[in-house]
């Protein structure tokens, strides 16, 4: 996989899944534009480990559910680059909690960080795309957007919403040589697993049929190949990096 000269955009990447990924897409040749809310150091330390492989790369903070920040982000990756070939709707957070138990908040939190921002942030490069007629987009979903979770519907219904969008979009723009796929994680070791007590870990362990977790660099992988020319006959499909769990 070559995507040398090509512009990436990853939300969510100062660590973690995200991280994973921008790393990848410049190791397989892209400029990416690192993007997280909170702390710059985070992401200026994935930047520069970017820099180092000897690729260009630009750390933004933005708040990827807001319209301004988002409209700032993309912005700014024109006049810098030019050009946004690539966009990884990665950002994401978990706010679980039994329905009975879930306030509004954490219902509305979710679904504008983890939905929201995936219409926003894709609308607005799509005009950009669409006029040079070449375009990926990667929507990072989840499994459980597929099979449920309780305490997570909120996240689940997010993750399930974003599927139904990638479907859709990568309907109405395939004929300007633009792609739209979703990559629907499982259980991933992440901070959050890593955080778990061993029994924890273990049950979940127990539902993955190929019996290990995940890894951020599995993730990042099938990335790489949906943003690559090899995968340019692919668009409108949920890739399951989940170790099995969908089918078992």
């Amino acid at each position: 996989m070559d995507i040398s000269n090509r512009i990436a955009i990853v939300t969510g990447s100062g660590r973690g899944i995200g991280q994973a990924i921008a790393l990848k897409l410049a190791e397989v040749g892209a400029t990416v534009v690192i993007n997280d809310i909170g702390e710059a150091s985070p992401l200026e330390s994935v930047a520069a480990e970017i820099r180092a492989m000897k690729r260009e790369s630009l750390a933004i903070l933005a708040n990827v559910s807001l319209s301004s920040d988002v409209a700032r982000m993309v912005e700014t990756t024109i006049a810098t680059y030019g050009r946004i070939d690539i966009l990884v709707n990665n950002a994401g957070i978990t706010r679980d909690q039994l329905l009975l138990r879930m306030s509004d908040e954490d219902w509305d939190k979710v679904i504008s960080v983890n939905l929201k921002s995936v219409f926003l942030c894709t609308r607005a490069v799509l005009r950009h795309m669409i006029k040079q007629r070449w375009g990926r987009i990667i929507n990072i979903a989840s499994i459980v957007g597929i099979v449920g979770n309780p305490g997570q519907a909120n996240y689940a219904s997010a993750k399930a919403g974003i599927i139904g969008f990638t479907r859709t979009i990568a309907k109405e723009v395939a004929s300007r040589g633009i792609t739209a796929n979703a990559i629907a994680p499982g259980f991933i070791d992440t901070g959050m697993t890593q955080q778990l007590e061993e029994k924890q870990r273990q049950e979940l362990i127990r539902r993955i049929p190929i019996n290990y977790l995940g890894t951020p660099r599995d993730v990042a992988e099938a990335v790489a190949f949906l943003a690559s020319e090899e995968a340019r006959y692919i668009t409108g499909q949920v890739l399951n990096v989940d170790g099995g769990m969908a089918g078992a």
